[in-house]
């Protein structure tokens, strides 16, 4: 995963080389949340889940999107939860 506030970049040669690195998404939310984090001397995680082919346009529907959010959601808490 690639965090950047860049999301919407028009830049294919960036994308290009991400994915050759095995970049397989990009979001933009958490690269500010970890710098809040770092900036402050917290801590952040974030839960990521995929919803739209960056290249392709494919893209979940809005049933899907909910669907599999939420079982994302329940998994990743599930998770984190289990050290508890």
């Amino acid at each position: 995963m690639f965090s950047s506030d860049h999301f919407y970049l028009d830049r294919p040669a960036v994308f290009d080389a991400l994915e050759r690195r095995g970049t397989l998404a990009v979001e933009m939310e958490a690269a500010g949340l970890y710098a809040v984090a770092a900036a402050e001397g917290g801590e952040a995680l974030a839960v990521l889940t995929a919803s739209d082919h960056l290249r392709t346009g494919e893209a979940l529907s809005a049933e899907e999107r909910e669907t599999c959010f939420d079982r994302a959601l329940r998994i990743a808490a599930t998770a984190l939860l289990a050290d508890v």
